[in-house]
């Protein structure tokens, strides 16, 4: 990848992608271009502080416009294209699914349309090196029986909400379009990410939020559900080393290894919160239990053997240590939290 320059971040703006922007711009030479809506749960705080840098541009676009996208991928000139812009709350697919699938596989098709073109004029090294780059979610497999093993990446996918469906089918369209044009794709598929500057209706910041706010915790069902955490700088290591290191048209599992019910998670929160910010009763005793989601899967798992064997990644950050370091973040950080929920986040 010794060409590879300049690159193109879709959903630059948002909860990963502004990490990914951030650590591309501090440890690398690379000239950064971010493509982000900015809708509710995207914020120019990242273009606000990487305006600094004279390798860093932001356009405010829809992927879905497809002259619009086809218009900066020109100018800008990408060696490749990481696209992390969707539409992700289950909650918001299932009560309007319609976005999600304008985003999630619209904007997907446009942008892979828009780099075939780009890429297909394209010569010499130029062309031999660019990369388009879908982020993904374990979601798209569908739900894990307690006992089963983890999802390999060739696993069946088997959605279940309309996020995570629009989801599969935009990584079908990415394999298909490696598979009949020959644009060359990488693809990789994460677990439940968490950490500083994700919106407060994500669970762990919503549950922190609504903690020290004296507000029940609900707590879907009877809490059993089971998920993976990963610390947000992991997974951004991780697509770093995939798009430097990984093979062209190879899918990546990216896990936390920190499977773990909501009950369970829960408590941890509120034991650390205990801790951090005591109260006169424990958090604890703020838990609710609510209906259940509709749909809602048990487990979700992904085997990332593939990753640690062939490019050396693992996780560096603990589960315990990396709520620490996220709820000390959010007591540190209660302005930012009401202006994103009023959508006015701007600065940090």
């Amino acid at each position: 990848m010794e060409n590879l320059k300049r690159i193109i971040v879709t959903g630059g703006a948002g909860f990963i992608g502004s990490r990914l922007v951030k650590k591309l711009l501090s440890t690398t030479e690379f000239s950064i271009l971010n493509i982000d809506k900015l809708t509710y749960a995207g914020t120019n705080h990242t273009h606000s502080n990487a305006v600094r840098s004279d390798r860093y541009q932001f356009f405010k676009a829809d992927i879905s416009d497809k002259a619009r996208i086809s218009e900066i991928i020109n100018h800008f000139k990408p060696d490749a294209i990481i696209n992390l812009a969707a539409e992700s709350h289950v909650d918001r697919s299932i009560s309007g699914p319609e976005v999600f699938l304008q985003t999630n596989i619209m904007g997907t098709f446009v942008l892979l349309e828009a780099a075939r073109e780009y890429w297909e004029k394209l010569r010499g090294k130029n062309r031999e090196s660019f990369t388009f780059y879908q982020i993904s979610t374990d979601e798209v497999f569908g739900d894990l029986s307690s006992g089963a093993p983890a999802m390999v990446e060739e696993g069946r996918y088997n959605p279940s909400s309309p996020y995570s469906a629009t989801k599969a089918s935009a990584d079908h369209l990415v394999n298909a379009w490696y598979r009949t044009y020959g644009l060359p794709v990488k693809l990789s598929f994460c677990t439940n990410n968490y950490g500083p500057y994700q919106y407060p209706e994500k669970f762990i910041p919503l549950m922190i939020n609504n903690a020290i706010q004296g507000k029940e915790l609900p707590l879907y069902g009877d809490g059993s559900q089971i998920r993976d955490w990963l610390y947000v700088d992991d997974h951004v290591n991780a697509i770093i080393s995939i798009m430097l290191n990984g093979k062209i048209g190879q899918s990546y599992n990216i896990a936390g290894n920190n499977e773990i019910t909501n009950l369970e998670i829960l408590n941890h929160l509120c034991i650390l919160l205990d801790q951090m910010m005591p109260s006169k009763e424990s958090y604890v005793d703020q838990i609710q239990f609510v209906q259940d989601r509709p749909g809602h899967d048990r487990r979700y798992a992904l085997d990332d053997g593939k990753l640690q064997r062939e490019l050396g990644w693992k996780p560096q950050v603990s589960l315990m240590s990396g709520l620490k370091l996220t709820i000390k973040w959010y007591l540190k950080n209660q302005i930012w939290i009401k202006n994103a929920l009023e959508h006015k986040t701007n600065g940090l």
